[in-house]
C-alpha cells in the first residue's frame, strides 16, 4: 500500500524533528523520522535516519541517487568512514551496504539525484574551509554543478545575525528551497526553529530568519519547482 507525506513540492512545509517519534525500518536496527515521501518505500524521501550501534543496512542500489548529511557520529559503507558533518552524494546507479559500529544520525534524501555522469561527492567539512558569504555568515558550497539546477550548502550564522534573503529569499531560490537546522537556533517571527527544525519553500524565504546562538544550516536551492 502507498503512502505519502508532503508529497506536493510546490506546497510549503515544515517539521519538528527533535519532537518526532522514531519509526521502524526495513532493519530492525535502523530507524527514521520522514519529513517527505512519495508512494511508500523505495521511492522519493527526505528523512532523518538513526543507525543504533552495531547495525547495519542491506546492500542496494541507488537507481536515482541519493543524498547524506552525518549530523551525529559515524556513517560507514564498503566505500568509507564518514564522521559528524560530512557531506555524500551518492549517483544513480551507486550501490552500497552502508553501517555504523557506534552508531550515528543522518539526513537523507533518496531518489533525488537523476541523471548519469555526475560525480561521487565526499566532503569533510571539519577539514573544508569556510568562505565569506555576508557580514557574520560563512559557508561551504556542498554541490554544484552547470548540469543540474540544485546547489548545496552548510551556512554557519553567528549569534544575533540575520539570515540574509540575497542568499535565500524568491531572487536566490526562485525554484525553491530547503533548509535544516544542523546546530544552534533561530528565530522566526515569534517562532523558534531549534536543531532537527526542517522547512521547505517553493518560492525560497520570504521572511529573514535571525541566529538566536551560532547556528549552522544545511541549504539547498532551486530543486523543487519546473
Amino acid at each position: 500500500m502507498s503512502e505519502s507525506l508532503n508529497a506536493d513540492l510546490n506546497q510549503p512545509a515544515d517539521m519538528d524533528t527533535a519532537g518526532m517519534d522514531w519509526q521502524a525500518s526495513p532493519s530492525p536496527t535502523v530507524w527514521r523520522k520522514r519529513l517527505d515521501l512519495l508512494d511508500g518505500e523505495y521511492s522519493r524521501v527526505t528523512s532523518v535516519v538513526r543507525y543504533d550501534p552495531a547495525s547495519a543496512f542491506h546492500a542496494h542500489d541507488h537507481p536515482q541517487g541519493e543524498e547524506i548529511l552525518v549530523l551525529k557520529g559515524t556513517f560507514s559503507d564498503e566505500h568509507g568512514d564518514y564522521p559528524a558533518v560530512t557531506f555524500l552524494l551518492n549517483p544513480q546507479g551507486f550501490r552500497h551496504a552502508p553501517f555504523s559500529d557506534a552508531g550515528c544520525i543522518i539526513f537523507v534524501k533518496l531518489c533525488q539525484f537523476p541523471g548519469k555522469g555526475r560525480d561521487h561527492v565526499a566532503i569533510d567539512t571539519n577539514a573544508a574551509d569556510w568562505q565569506a558569504a555576508a557580514p557574520g555568515v560563512e559557508r561551504i558550497t556542498l554541490y554544484e554543478s552547470t548540469d543540474y539546477p540544485e546547489s548545496i550548502a552548510l551556512l554557519r550564522l553567528s549569534a544575533g545575525v540575520q539570515l540574509p534573503l540575497a542568499l535565500v529569499g524568491p531572487d536566490a531560490a526562485p525554484r525553491g528551497l530547503e533548509m535544516f537546522v544542523v546546530s544552534g537556533s533561530l528565530l522566526y517571527g515569534e517562532t523558534r526553529l531549534d536543531a532537527g527544525a526542517w522547512l521547505r519553500r517553493p518560492k525560497g524565504l520570504t521572511q529573514s530568519f535571525v541566529a538566536r546562538a551560532d547556528t549552522t544550516l544545511y541549504i539547498k536551492r532551486n530543486h523543487l519547482a519546473a
